[in-house]
């Protein structure tokens, strides 16, 4: 499979990342297992995680999803150079376990290579703005990751382009490296917060960038077509943002495209993501096989020019 190069990091990943947002959620320790192995086995090579996931679920502290990718990786069915891991750390996880001054950041770290059960992290991101943190302090904190060798790359996640160009503007000042990788929501339906002048910031300065929510919290496989179809299910209330005229018109859109090229909404919704400029690769989670088939077929599949346009206009 292609390989795509991470911004400036040096690192090489797939077309499609695997979230992993769902393991110790909606996906259990041996169902995990099972995505991973098949996802890595169909050439696939990157992760990402972060040391809140699944702190949401009732009895859980943070932390669940980084301990099933240690597990797995611990039981050697891929190499540890072979696996690109992502994980964050900026979100609050309880009393001072938050933000991103160099204290939190100096131990956060320890927790997730103790939980990943590796002695380094191949991308490190702030997971979310810290207005209490000055970025000059928080990029200095990160560069000494990378100095000691426990932190291959560092990124950011849920910045505009005017806080993305103030953390350049905070390396440059104090003479460390800066964030090389962005992570923002972006699909069909939600747009706003990547194309533009992020997009076009990123593209300048050749940031690797691995969007979130491709599959926009599971609306964009089509399975959320009225109110009634979110009863009972994990992701449900998420929907109402959806369930519109224009959430109508862009799933129209991929059942029309899925058709045409024999796959599901779901393929359509990734591969559309992955063919955008400037992105590296879409993030996208599974809870079972069957989703997993999807989002593998997503790497492989190329729209036409047709295609793109279709979408394009459904969802602009």
């Amino acid at each position: 499979m292609q390989k795509r190069a991470l911004g400036r990091t040096g690192l090489s990943i797939a077309p499609v990342v695997l979230g992993g947002n769902v393991f110790g959620w909606t996906a259990g320790e041996k169902m995990s297992f099972d995505i991973l192995d098949r996802f890595f086995d169909s050439g696939f090579n990157t992760i990402d995680t972060a040391d809140m996931y699944s702190l949401w679920v009732d009895g859980n502290v943070g932390g669940e999803s980084e301990t099933i990718i240690g597990n797995w990786l611990k039981r050697g069915g891929v190499k540890r150079e072979d696996a690109v891991i992502v994980t964050k750390v900026g979100a609050d996880l309880g009393g001072k376990r938050r933000g991103l001054s160099a204290r939190r950041i100096a131990e956060a770290v320890e927790d997730s290579l103790r939980r990943l059960q590796t002695d380094y992290i191949d991308l490190y991101l702030a997971h979310w703005p810290d207005a209490e943190t000055d970025d000059e302090e928080s990029l200095t904190a990160f560069a000494k990751l990378k100095d000691a060798g426990k932190v291959r790359a560092i990124g950011c996640s849920n910045l505009d382009a005017e806080q993305l160009q103030a953390t350049f503007d905070a390396a440059k000042k104090v003479g460390v490296g800066r964030y090389d990788v962005i992570q923002p929501e972006y699909n069909l339906y939600t747009r706003s917060k990547f194309e533009g002048e992020l997009a076009e910031l990123c593209l300048r300065e050749e940031i690797g960038v691995i969007s979130y929510y491709a599959l926009a919290s599971g609306f964009l496989t089509g399975k959320y077509r009225s109110a009634a179809d979110t009863e009972g299910k994990a992701r449900g209330e998420d929907m109402d943002r959806y369930l519109n005229t224009r959430g109508f018109h862009i799933l129209g859109a991929l059942d029309q495209v899925a058709a045409e090229t024999n796959t599901s909404p779901a393929t359509v919704a990734i591969a559309w993501i992955a063919a955008q400029p400037g992105v590296t690769a879409p993030i996208a989670s599974a809870t079972s096989l069957r989703q997993l088939d999807s989002l593998i077929a997503s790497g492989k599949l190329e729209l036409t020019a047709a295609q793109m346009t279709h979408l394009n206009d459904a969802g602009a």
